[in-house]
């Protein structure tokens, strides 16, 4: 499957998302500078093990896989690379090592069972590319202003219930892409039935060096709606972008995701995080539907199955620098079953 692109600011199209892995059938194989990229993934819950399976598969260098919180009850409905039997009360990394390993020998894992939150910033240059999950607000912006000073890629991901998404800061990434060679034909055939088999018959393709700029996490959260054009662009932008705020919010506020055990109180106390925050950005708390608080708990295997697949991609292909990368956020809609890749920042 060839991978989708979008490329203008604010355009909205509908992800086509393989479930079955980064490598598609045809697809290059690994690049030099693939096999020689060394990855930080953080949060080891079922989107960061999906994440580690296709990075090792894809065959990076090295990937340390780093987790400070242990194994729950929960991890393993959706956390296939912790066992189910024993354990219970080990660090979520460590209980994850031995089976990534296993998935290919020649990737170097590692496991670092700190709290990211103590981390220097000097411990983040040893890696070319940093992938978050399960993090709050705060460090995902901490963490993306180390990484753009230090040209280091940087993404992050997380999965509420039905809903996932992705986003990637690449800074000024420069990438190739495979065009197809279009034959030159004489002038004075120019609309005959010689230049339409011209065309159709052309199989040459040709490297296409590119260029992109990403914006700041902190600066794709903070979009000022006021203006004219933002509230043009408002109605073509998925309500997932702000339920991501909301959820972060939530985090940031309970120093927990949404449980289902608390269904009650943390459904109310969503609502009125809508309300608030939505109200502070000059939206109409209406955009975000109060059913959300229905879709927005625990973790779906499925919906890491396949927000893990479009961020390990393009983990891939930025580390590689090989295919257009998704510019910024990538939002799945597991009730729809439908991905939409947004464009959101500084106009």
């Amino acid at each position: 499957m060839k991978p989708q692109t979008w490329g203008k600011q604010g355009e909205h199209r509908r992800a086509v998302v393989s479930l079955t892995g980064v490598w598609r059938s045809g697809s290059f194989p690994p690049s030099q500078k693939l096999r020689a990229s060394r990855v930080l993934l953080v949060g080891m819950k079922g989107l960061g093990a999906e994440v580690a399976k296709n990075l090792i598969l894809a065959g990076v260098k090295g990937l340390t896989m780093m987790d400070h919180q242990q194994v729950s009850p929960e991890d393993t409905s959706a956390q296939f690379l912790i066992p189910t039997t024993g354990s219970s009360g080990r660090n979520r990394a460590e209980a994850s090592l031995e089976r990534a390993q296993n998935l290919n020998p020649m990737v170097d894992v590692k496991v670092d069972t700190e709290n990211i939150e103590n981390k220097p910033e000097t411990f983040f240059t040893q890696f070319d590319a940093v992938c978050l999950t399960c993090c709050s607000r705060d460090v995902l912006v901490k963490i993306d202003q180390i990484c753009y000073k230090n040209s280091i890629k940087f993404f992050t991901g997380d999965v509420f219930g039905y809903h996932g998404y992705m986003f990637a800061n690449l800074g000024e990434h420069e990438f190739v892409e495979e065009k197809t060679k279009v034959p030159k034909v004489s002038p004075s055939v120019e609309d005959g039935p010689d230049t339409k088999k011209a065309k159709l018959d052309a199989t040459e393709t040709m490297m296409v060096k590119k260029k992109v700029i990403f914006c700041p996490f902190k600066e794709a959260l903070e979009v000022d709606w006021s203006s004219d054009k933002a509230k043009a662009a408002l109605r073509r932008t998925t309500c997932d972008y702000f339920l991501l705020q909301v959820l972060l919010k939530f985090r940031t506020d309970k120093g927990r995701d949404p449980q289902s055990d608390t269904y009650g109180e943390d459904s109310e106390l969503l609502l009125q995080i809508r309300n608030d925050l939505l109200e502070s950005l000059g939206v109409n708390p209406d955009l975000l539907p109060d059913d959300f608080v229905s879709y927005c708990f625990s973790e779906m295997a499925p919906v890491c199955a396949v927000v893990g697949g479009v961020l390990g991609q393009e983990v891939v292909k930025a580390l590689s620098q090989r295919d257009p990368p998704h510019n910024n956020f990538f939002f799945f809609d597991g009730i729809k079953g439908n991905g939409i890749v947004e464009c959101l920042g500084p106009k």
